[in-house]
């Protein structure tokens, strides 16, 4: 066996810090990782003026907009979650996020009427596929799809395979927040779980292999108004950001689409019915972080958590 000394490579890709670690030095295999990533955000971002999702939006309420096969199927996984009842995932929540602006310039609480009005062309039932076609039609001017909350999963999935087509036993990608891994080094990778609202400080860590850590919290993006805060996590029930006892939700899975999708689930859910729902699915695990300090686990099969921070309390799930 080689040594066990770690490459890290990193580029800015996707708005986000990019970091993979392989355990060979291999420049020209982390440059067309990076050009993977790269071809992938070029395909299916928003924040853009040209990539097929924007064609998508722009030809909304007109006719249906052909796509590839990587969108198609995307976009296909993304009305799949959005339509599971009480669902707070929602691909075709673009019109709402525009208009809340949480995380730039501009941010504010927007008037009811305009929520109520943006409301309308956020269904999802409205993102007409037809698979014999590749397309994807918006019934309704004005709809636009965002398929920001799943990109990075979907891209982290792509990366993991490549490098396993590639020959790559052991490696781990971090995009942006989303980590997926490939095998792992002697006694696991460990993911930092972050410590809401305090830069750099952690509440504990996990201890994974073949595994994807994504977690998803109300620190991340939010602004302040008459004392209120505002994160960028909406409910697409109600247009307004979720108000419930949670800081953070952190998905251990295979995939890290699942966990992209998942975190979000559980946000709308809450930690009684999210653990609930995923007692029938032993493969995706949550770990909630409450505004009162408490770490709830819903079950650890696939990872261990070690408490780093005694101001946080454990408990092993509301079974």
């Amino acid at each position: 066996m080689s040594d066990n000394r770690v490459y890290s490579y990193s580029a800015v890709l996707m708005g986000s810090p990019i970091l993979l670690k392989l355990f060979t030095h291999d420049e020209a295999l982390a440059s067309r990782v990076f050009r993977l990533i790269k071809q992938y955000e070029d395909l299916l971002t928003v924040n853009r003026a040209h990539s097929q999702v924007m064609d998508i939006n722009h030809a909304a309420g007109q006719h249906p907009v052909i796509v590839s096969r990587p969108v198609f199927e995307l976009i296909r996984c993304a009305k799949a979650a959005s339509l599971l009842k009480d669902s707070a995932f929602n691909l075709a929540i673009g019109p709402l996020v525009k208009r809340w602006k949480i995380g730039f310039r501009g941010d504010s609480v927007p008037p009811a009427d305009d929520i109520a009005a943006l409301l309308a062309i956020t269904r999802p039932e409205d993102v007409i596929l037809d698979e014999a076609q590749s397309s994807v039609f918006l019934a309704r001017a004005g709809m636009e799809i965002d398929l920001g909350a799943i990109a990075k999963g979907y891209i982290a999935d792509r990366v993991r395979d490549y490098l396993h087509k590639e020959g790559t036993e052991r490696g781990l990608i971090n995009l942006g927040g989303n980590i997926q891994t490939l095998g792992s080094p002697e006694g696991g990778w460990s993911v930092g779980l972050k410590k809401p609202f305090v830069s750099d400080a952690l509440i504990g860590a996990m201890t994974v292999e073949n595994r994807s850590v994504v977690t998803s919290g109300t620190y991340e993006r939010f602004f302040e108004q008459n004392g209120k805060r505002y994160h960028h996590i909406l409910d697409p029930r109600t247009g307004y950001p979720l108000d419930n006892a949670l800081d953070s939700v952190t998905i251990v899975s295979k995939e890290s689409i699942d966990g992209d999708i998942w975190t979000t689930l559980m946000y709308g859910m809450g930690i009684e019915k999210g653990c609930a729902v995923l007692r029938s699915r032993p493969d995706i695990e949550a770990i909630f972080v409450t505004k009162t300090k408490e770490v709830v686990i819903s079950s650890m099969h696939h990872f261990r958590f070690t408490l780093l921070d005694n101001t946080y309390r454990v408990t092993d799930s509301t079974a």
